[in-house]
């Protein structure tokens, strides 16, 4: 699998994501924008986006912070990733930002199908392909796994574009049911095409093994390989326009 760091800009930011894909593969395939939890760039997530890009993806683990700067501690993590959600339009600037490298490099290496475009996210991530949605994207399917769920900017009527699953565990305490009653009801009043899936019992973070914080976030491997599956049946069936 090929790794590039790829360097864009988002807005005044100058930011270096990671394009990941099988060299091995001839012809062009379809593009999965990852957005990352509030860690980052970081190994973990590059070497997840490897997993779930395999052969069938063109995939990028796009860079919020710039730099291509990973956070060392759930403090320094949380401070980058509050500065972000505070400024929605930045957030959604710099998440489109990493959607548009993704298709010119992609394209540009003859390796990236432009007709079938997906992203999914985590956490942190998760809400940053929400407000990707949000704006308008041209994108077929986005899948938030155990993200941000509510915005300071909802959706209005004929704003999104894309197919959205949700993927959450019903004990989550970082995103908790308010919100996810706060997102169906903002979901019905836009007419989106939306589901969600809500893992009985389960913390915050429940895909991402480096990521458990007693009370607060915890791994579960059956939860999180039937979440890595339903992220490839959802993009897949959106992109042949069967949801």
């Amino acid at each position: 699998m090929a790794v590039e760091r790829i360097d864009y800009k988002a807005g005044a930011v100058a930011a270096t994501g990671a394009l990941v894909y099988d060299e091995k593969v001839a012809g062009r395939r379809p593009l999965l924008l990852v957005a990352p939890n509030w860690l980052g760039v970081s190994e973990d997530a590059v070497e997840r986006v490897r997993s779930m890009a395999g052969r069938k993806y063109v995939a990028l683990v796009a860079d919020m912070y710039g730099g291509g700067r990973v956070a060392g501690t759930p403090d320094e993590a949380g401070g980058l990733a509050n500065a972000v959600r505070q400024d929605t339009s930045e957030r959604r600037r710099r998440i489109v930002a990493a959607l548009e490298a993704l298709r010119r490099e992609s394209d540009a290496r003859g390796i990236g199908d432009l007709k079938r475009q997906a992203a999914a996210g985590f956490c942190f991530g998760g809400g940053n392909v929400l407000e990707l949605a949000r704006a308008g994207a041209d994108v077929q399917a986005v899948i938030c796994a155990h993200g941000d769920l509510v915005t300071p900017m909802p959706a209005k009527p004929g704003d999104i574009k894309a197919a959205i699953c949700v993927l959450h565990g019903s004990k989550d305490p970082v995103v908790p049911k308010e919100h996810r009653d706060t997102f169906e009801t903002e979901m019905e009043a836009c007419g989106a095409k939306w589901q969600m899936l809500v893992f009985g019992g389960l913390l915050h973070s429940f895909c991402e093994i480096e990521s458990d914080v007693p009370g607060i976030a915890c791994y579960d491997a059956g939860a999180a390989r039937q979440s890595f599956q339903m992220i490839d049946d959802f993009a897949t069936a959106a992109f042949a326009g069967k949801l």
